[in-house]
């Protein structure tokens, strides 16, 4: 058993995100970069967390200990290149440990397995281990050379690479596991002697190598260490963790009938057989049991569906919507924060907040419950084999009964007994003769204001 602490590097400024927001703090499938690094390296079985954030960032460390609660916050007051961060966590080495990780909030899809290869590199005697891939273009990487055994003996970077070092196509990831014991006596080491005057982490491997230390490889797809410094790569990352999660969820027995273009959020639980039609997007917080069937152009977040549950197409499902099996949700209806009963159906055009809806009911088209009264909500209670005809509101508090029956276009502000038909509507008049007046009126009197 080897105690391992993982230090994660979010003090970038990320300036060519042109945004407000830290570039952490940008997410990928529903979830923060920084918080995708904190659950991977939790997985790979780190003891102990440890994020550098830049001065003033309260926001960044409030998202560090909110993705884990265990994390310790430090804070690099100055930005003097990758060495320096780590050692902006000094503190977080006074345990003692056998690994250290070394990770950036900015690559959020490196993958638990990734960094468990990383220590076991050093199980097996390297003093340190680093990651590497090898891009179509490796313009702007840092170069991992190695001598003529294919061991590790430099990580060159880009700027200070020679004309023949850059004709290698090994790049440095950036991500590295070190000797724990040794680690803080080769940082103190590192120089700034480069174009950047900075002082680099990967200066650590030629550091190491004088100390007689090993330095291990390990090379990961150049998809799963993709870095994060602009939009465009936002959306490169996106679209490659979207094609994990859609892979994932179809080996596990779902079928997505045009995979490309389904959304899923990083939490998104999918159970066997289940189908789901074209463009469809998972907010966070869904759960979807077996069997059930999730038609095109639906959106659903915060969302419980229990087996053979249909919804859609275009359902939206917000938190707080539980389904019942063989529950239905039909065409543009909106569920929020609501019970839907053990085959109840909920057909069309119809929006059902803050409610309970009973085995069995049926809900018309164009229902509503009035739940909010511009300060707070109230619940709608709908029993067991009730039925709500056709543009019904519903006006919360309210109860209707077992077995109740709504009459169509009923205004309904008070509780409905079980088994009883409740209409509440104004009384239909009909008087003979009275459009066809109508017209001929209207007619003389456009016709008189032509003539003028």
């Amino acid at each position: 058993m080897r105690k391992c602490l993982a230090i994660v590097l979010a003090a970038g400024e990320g300036k060519r995100m042109r945004s407000s927001r830290p570039k952490v703090l940008h997410q990928v499938a529903g979830r923060s970069m920084l918080a995708h690094v904190l659950d991977a390296v939790a997985q790979a079985g780190a003891d102990e967390l440890a994020v550098v954030v830049g001065p003033g960032r309260e926001d960044v460390a409030a998202e560090a200990l909110k993705a884990s609660a265990h994390a310790k916050v430090f804070v690099q007051a100055e930005r003097l290149g990758t060495a320096h961060a780590v050692l902006a966590a000094r503190e977080a080495f006074a345990k003692g440990f056998d690994d250290v990780l070394v990770l950036f909030a900015d690559t959020p899809l490196v993958r638990p397995e990734t960094f468990r290869d990383l220590r076991a590199k050093l199980a097996e005697g390297a003093g340190v281990a680093v990651l590497g891939f090898e891009p179509e273009n490796p313009f702007g990487y840092g170069r991992l050379l190695t001598d003529a055994t294919g061991a590790l003996t430099a990580i060159r970077e880009h700027k200070d690479a020679s004309a023949e070092e850059l004709k290698v196509r090994s790049c440095n990831a950036g991500l590295m596991a070190l000797d724990g014991g040794k680690t803080l006596d080769w940082l103190s080491r590192v120089g700034n002697d480069n174009a950047q005057k900075e002082f680099y982490l990967p200066d650590v491997v030629e550091i190491a190598r004088a100390d007689g230390a090993s330095c291990a490889l390990v090379i990961a797809p150049a998809g799963e260490v993709l870095g994060v410094n602009d939009r465009v790569q936002l959306a490169q990352a996106e679209a490659e963790l979207q094609n994990r999660l859609r892979r994932a969820a179809m080996e596990n027995g779902a079928t997505l009938v045009a995979p490309e273009t389904v959304f899923f959020s990083y939490d998104t639980k999918l159970g066997a057989d289940v189908l789901v039609e074209p463009h469809v997007v998972f907010g966070p917080g869904v759960t979807v049991a077996d069997h059930v069937v999730i038609h095109a152009f639906s959106h659903l977040e915060g969302a419980t569906l229990a087996e053979q549950a249909t919804i859609g197409p275009y359902a939206r499902l917000r938190p707080g919507a539980n389904l019942a099996r063989e529950a239905k949700v039909g065409n543009f209806v909106e569920i929020k924060k609501a019970e839907i009963g053990e085959g109840a159906k909920v057909n069309h055009l119809t929006y059902i907040g803050d409610a309970t809806i009973g085995p069995r009911a049926n809900i018309g088209a164009g229902v509503i419950t009035c739940n909010y009264d511009g300060f707070l909500k109230y619940r709608t209670e709908i029993g067991a084999d009730a039925f709500v005809g056709s543009n019904c509101s519903l006006v919360a508090p309210v109860r209707i009964g077992d077995g109740a029956l709504v009459g169509s276009g009923s205004v309904v502000t008070r509780d409905v007994a079980g088994d009883a038909l409740a209409v509440a509507r104004g009384q239909q008049v009909e008087k003979p003769g009275w459009a066809a007046a109508f017209r001929a009126k209207m007619r003389a009197l456009k016709s008189s204001k032509a003539s003028d």
